[in-house]
């Protein structure tokens, strides 16, 4: 069997050519063969790559791939500053700087970038409550300006006008600063102080200090007279304003509301969509509220929609603090509902703004398009001219005096002249009304202090101080003569009654 076995096997072997193998060997299919072949040549390229980037004799210089042809003078800057500056940079705050310079060759104050911490400043103001002075501010040709301050906040009680310029916070100069970088300064810790340098027009600086409080962003303020004429003052357009408007006009119809005053005086504006959700209520439907415009677009057409109408005779109230969504809401009146607008001419600002949140907390805000009023007109930097001007009495605009300070008889100040200028207006006699603090002076201020139960020393001071700034602001309320003249063009009769 064996021998049959053998002559079986060489028979086979002279039908094959057979290749004996030398020694031991590995099988492999073709495919993996292939993809060892692969992995190696890619780990010894890799291995190449990093010892000639980061070996200590490298000689390539990896950049980041150039996508965009109009950065590589940004990318050759950097690598610059990067490999030659005396000292290591903060690439986090060089990048910071980069993105900002795009921002300032705008020349556009209402566009800005804004880091983490300055984002988050921006966003609390847009919730329900923050912590500050309350005022609205811009960056104006390199200065920080008040557009408004808010109704019922410190920046208000302490005299806050609009058109003031910032020159320092807490004895920082703002010049140069954005907005952001400002309100970074002057917001703060409820009861904190921080005191602001302020220009008024062109009389000499002055300090005030003022106390940081809870700035709730209640943005609607109503009252209804006994001729039944409501006065609604909006402070700002927030997510809720529309609403809050609406609530106080379901509420004073009940009374009898016979006309209205909206009054958008010192309000910075907010968002458009409130502006929108507004004029709503008193534009006929289908009627134009706003145009809107963005870059190479025709303009689109906002019209009222079909929601219950409030036709009632209509004035709105607007000043040089007056921007934005105010002015989208006084035009739309005007234009399409036919209300006559009282006051100063409005602020001017004619375009909306788009806000982009990054991922690392930082915010984008940059200019999308302009508005136009129903009529196509852009308000940009010209404002709403009123239909009736109306002057503030001179006495609206006076300046800050500092309670900290003591004037009394034989001092010479500034303030002196603010304080018998106060006196005067509140029925007192106190002189000449200069820097000069006389004996009439002195004798007017006593009795003003008898009057009000304080303390008669005839010094300039403290409470004094105080309850004479509050005296002429409630003044301004009870006699502005804004809001008379705007309720006077509403033309609403006394109801007449007859003894039966």
């Amino acid at each position: 069997m064996d021998e049959q076995k053998r002559d079986e096997d060489q028979n086979g072997l002279n039908e094959e050519q057979i290749t004996k193998p030398a020694g031991k060997y590995l099988r492999m299919k073709p495919f993996a063969f292939i993809m060892v072949i692969f992995l190696t040549i890619l780990c010894t390229a890799g291995l190449t790559i990093f010892a000639l980037t980061f070996g200590e004799n490298k000689v390539v210089e990896v950049k980041e791939p150039l996508e965009r042809a109009e950065f590589k003078k940004l990318y050759d800057a950097y690598d610059a500053l990067q490999q030659k500056y005396y000292e290591d940079i903060n690439e986090e705050e060089v990048v910071y700087g980069a993105i900002n310079g795009m921002f300032d060759a705008l020349g556009d104050p209402y566009s800005d970038y804004m880091n983490k911490d300055e984002a988050s400043s921006f966003n609390e103001s847009l919730s329900s409550s923050f912590q500050g002075i309350g005022a609205e501010i811009q960056e104006r040709n390199g200065y920080i300006m008040i557009v408004s301050p808010i109704k019922n906040t410190p920046a208000e009680k302490a005299g806050l006008q609009p058109k003031d310029m910032v020159l320092a916070v807490d004895g920082k100069s703002v010049k140069g600063m954005s907005s952001t970088e400002a309100v970074l300064l002057i917001r703060g810790e409820k009861g904190s102080e921080v005191t602001l340098t302020i220009q008024r027009g062109d009389a000499e600086s002055f300090d005030m200090t003022i106390v940081r409080d809870d700035i709730p962003v209640e943005t609607v303020y109503g009252d209804i007279d006994e001729e039944g004429i409501a006065h609604f003052q909006i402070t700002s357009f927030s997510e809720n304003t529309a609403v809050e408007l609406e609530k106080l006009l379901i509420e004073y119809e009940k009374q009898g509301m016979k006309g209205i005053v909206l009054d958008v005086r010192q309000n910075p504006g907010g968002y458009l969509k409130a502006a929108i959700d507004i004029s709503n209520l008193f534009v006929e439907e289908g009627k134009t509220i706003v145009q809107i415009q963005e870059r190479d677009a025709e303009p689109q057409i906002v019209t009222a929609d079909n929601r219950s109408k409030y036709n009632l005779p209509i004035t709105v109230l607007i000043d040089e603090g007056s921007a934005s969504a105010s002015e989208i809401l006084a035009g739309a009146l005007k234009e399409s509902a036919g209300a006559q607008i009282v006051g100063l001419n409005s602020f001017g600002k004619g375009t909306m703004q788009e806000i982009i949140y990054m991922e690392d907390g930082a915010n984008l805000k940059f200019t999308t398009g302009k508005w136009l009023t129903p009529d196509g007109n852009w308000v940009n930097e010209k404002g709403i001219a009123p239909d009736v001007k109306v002057d503030y009495p001179d006495y609206a605009s006076l300046p800050y005096i500092d309670p900290s300070q003591q004037y009394e008889k034989e001092a010479n100040h500034a303030s002196i002249k603010t304080a018998e200028r106060i006196l005067e207006v509140l029925g007192y006699e106190p002189g000449k009304v200069d820097t000069q603090f006389d004996g009439a002076t002195e004798a007017a201020l006593k009795a003003y202090q008898q009057d009000n139960d304080l303390e008669v020393t005839g010094i300039l001071t403290g409470d004094t101080t105080y309850a004479l700034m509050d005296a002429i602001s409630e003044k301004l309320k009870t006699e502005d003569p804004q809001i008379l003249k705007a309720k006077e063009l509403l033309d609403i009769k006394p109801e007449e009654t007859t003894n039966e």
